[in-house]
């Protein structure tokens, strides 16, 4: 579910050439990941993945104690670091994604290990697991990889905190609202979901995602290449989630200053999109039930 944009110095259109051809190569996601042309966000980075969790569980406004709560990532991508992480706060991890994109060696995580250790946290001993599996086990958490269907499997209001990073904007357009149905369906009482969204393509970090027909860019061809987003617009994304019964407090928005990108290239459906919703390039937001009280 979670794929970076590229630091690549080619151009939009030949990432999406050279993308489209490597995924159709008959090789498996670990060799292009160390490659680094295909990678699903930072979290396999020690301090980075802390600060996004530790951004999110203050979002949440959950408290300082995290023991027993049970804690859902959409889109883990490159790491299971969030299983090591809430297990050292006491808490366990549900991690849900597209696919088994995540470092398979315990011996990737030693570093995140120490770092908690530094910081004063009971981190799990990995130092006898031998694969992941067994790392997931020393943490008690779940590693789920097939995406929508592995979503329905979590338990009905058995979660406290759900969140993700960078991750909503590559969910299947036609999943989205059942992706959000699921996540409060999945919430318990007072629980809450914490989502960072960034709406450039993950191409160069601009807007060339927009300059395709629906047809062309929702087709399996494209979805499937390594670049897909879904190019829902911010009201849009704002108004599902209240369509699933979610109160909505967008806490920050972050804009360009000008379009980066002129409208007689954008396809026609994004023509006719107002300035101040292009202009919005991410935003983060969090969502609560409707039941807990909120107005």
């Amino acid at each position: 579910m979670s794929t970076g944009s590229s630091a690549s110095p080619l151009p939009w259109w030949a990432k999406i050439a050279a993308k489209i051809v490597l995924s159709r190569l008959p090789t498996g996601y670990a060799l292009w990941q160390r490659l680094g042309s295909f990678r699903h966000g930072a979290m396999d980075e020690a301090g980075y993945a802390c600060s996004v969790f530790d951004s999110h569980v203050k979002a949440s406004g959950l408290g300082d104690s995290l023991v027993g709560k049970r804690i859902l990532e959409l889109g883990p991508g490159d790491s299971v670091a969030t299983a090591v992480i809430a297990a050292a706060h006491g808490a366990r991890a549900v991690l849900v994604d597209a696919g088994r994109f995540a470092q398979a060696a315990p011996a990737s995580y030693a570093d995140l290990v120490a770092h908690l250790r530094e910081r004063g946290l009971a981190a799990p001993d990995i130092s006898h697991c031998r694969d992941l599996d067994e790392l997931l086990a020393a943490c008690d958490a779940r590693y789920l990889t097939d995406g929508i269907r592995s979503l329905r499997l979590v338990e009905s209001s058995s979660v406290d905190l759900v969140f993700s990073q960078a991750v909503l904007e590559h969910v299947r357009r036609d999943e989205f609202l059942e992706t959000q149905n699921e996540c409060a369906r999945i919430l318990r009482v007072g629980g809450v979901c914490s989502h960072r969204v960034d709406l450039r393509d993950h191409l160069d970090g601009r807007l060339n995602n927009l300059r395709f027909s629906e047809r062309i860019w929702e087709s399996a061809f494209f979805a499937r290449s390594g670049f897909y987003t879904n190019r829902i617009q911010v009201d849009d994304m704002l108004a599902m989630f209240e369509q699933v019964g979610f109160v909505v407090d967008v806490t920050e928005v972050r804009r360009w200053e000008s379009l980066p990108i002129s409208r007689e290239k954008l396809a026609a459906p994004f023509r006719e999109i107002a300035d101040r919703t292009l202009l919005v390039c991410g935003f983060d937001v969090v969502l609560k039930h409707r039941s807990d009280g909120e107005s």
